[in-house]
């Protein structure tokens, strides 16, 4: 179990180079997509190597909310067993900032035969969700969101309808996966079609495929924006799943600032995530490139920023529009925290970011706020490896994902010390 945390933490500069075998938690995207699908499939199914975390937690209570049966062996394993329907709940589901559990449930509780309530906190009710709530409708389910944002409502029929729907995917991969997760218990054939080439993070879709077809779905994918997906419904499966590309980040980049070699016990070429997109980036560092698309690799931004500051040369983000909706405005952190560090570090050009990189930074003592948002915390300890007096606020906030991050730091030899 992870050690209690306190309300700070500084991270002391280890001043060599850390060395030493690190098992990254399982794979948040995949874990939340398995469990789902899952409790959608006719018979049991076995989870293995899946991430206990915050976002995995509430998935998994929404669904024994939803009649679904979720017992957990061991630390890293999830035994799911269903009817292949999902039930009417007494009450609101309730996600917190949980992004993938709140788009992923919206569109499969329309299976459901009666109305649910799709909530969360206050930084998810923020979150937008119209596009998902429009492509809902679109199809005859009745689905509502007066502020755009969560709550919705679903008054469910049994059924996910059938025929063609669109969906705008600039602005999250995770409507896009929220359709198709669903659409095998439609009546007929479903064709989901973008309405645009943008897509936020294309690789997650491919994930969602993937994982759909080892549940027994039939997805044709005819273009690159248009999949035809067959009133299959879900068959239980056993499924073992991959470490997490996002959390082996912090890894590879505690790597490339202190000179280290940690194995992760999985190699970067054998993630399907596309997050693993930034070992290669920061392979290369401290010659980064001067420009970084983070299209693709969304969550691996915060860590790629921290690693630009201390680059050969600055570093100018750019495809990261999307990131301004994610736990919080990520752009906006990334820059504020950057220049708690040093003033001009972090500047925000329209939907860029451009960190002026410094080599021989030497930044004063910085108390980085982590805006509840757990890659915000993870990404700037990094920074710590390098910089006296960085403290990191309410650092518990890496439960969403890695609850036991900062223990993972401490059995690489990294000391950490109470916050004041």
């Amino acid at each position: 179990m992870p050690s209690p945390i306190p309300p700070a933490l500084t991270i002391i500069p280890p001043n060599r180079p850390l060395i030493g075998r690190v098992s990254p938690p399982g794979s948040k995207s995949i874990t939340n997509r398995a469990l789902l699908l899952a409790a959608l499939a006719k018979g049991t199914s076995r989870l293995t190597g899946a991430l206990k975390s915050k976002d995995t937690t509430l998935m998994a209570a929404a669904l024994r909310q939803m009649g679904v049966s979720v017992d957990e062996p061991d630390a890293t394993s999830f035994v799911v067993t269903s009817t292949g329907r999902l039930q009417a709940p007494d009450g609101p589901l309730f996600l917190g900032n949980a992004g993938t559990a709140t788009r992923f449930l919206t569109a499969a509780v329309a299976t459901v035969d009666g109305d649910v309530i799709v909530d969360g906190d206050e930084e998810m009710r923020v979150r937008p969700i119209g596009p998902l709530v429009t492509a809902l409708q679109s199809l005859g389910i009745d689905a509502s969101s007066p502020t755009g944002c969560p709550p919705v409502t679903v008054r469910g029929r049994g059924s996910f309808g059938q025929g063609r729907v669109e969906i705008d995917g600039g602005l999250s991969s995770q409507y896009v996966s929220a359709l198709l997760m669903a659409a095998p218990l439609g009546d007929g054939a479903i064709e989901i079609a973008l309405t645009g080439s943008d897509i936020g993070a294309r690789g997650y879709v491919d994930l969602t495929l993937a994982a759909m077809r080892s549940f027994g779905a039939t997805v044709e994918q005819r273009d690159a924006g248009t999949w035809l997906v067959q009133p299959t419904g879900y068959v239980a499966t056993d499924l073992l799943i991959e470490p997490d590309a996002s959390a082996a980040t912090y890894l590879w980049g505690a790597e490339a600032l202190t000179g280290g070699r940690i194995d992760l016990g999985v190699a970067a070429d054998a993630f399907t995530q596309p997050d693993a997109a930034a070992q290669a980036v920061i392979a290369q560092f401290p010659n980064m490139p001067a420009v970084i698309d983070g299209s693709q690799m969304q969550d691996a931004v915060p860590t790629l920023a921290v690693l630009a500051a201390f680059n050969n040369h600055p570093v100018r983000f750019v495809g990261i529009a999307n990131l301004r909706v994610k736990e919080t405005d990520r752009i906006r952190a990334v820059a504020n925290e950057l220049n708690r560090i040093r003033p001009g570090l972090g500047t925000e050009e329209g939907d860029d970011l451009l960190v002026a990189s410094d080599p021989k930074l030497a930044g004063r003592a910085a108390r980085i706020e982590t805006y509840h948002d757990h890659r915000i915390a993870m990404s700037f300890a990094l920074a710590g490896l390098r910089l006296p007096g960085i403290t990191i606020l309410d650092p518990a906030c890496t439960g969403k994902t890695y609850p036991g991050y900062w223990d993972m730091l401490e059995s690489l030899g990294v000391e950490l010390t109470p916050g004041v």
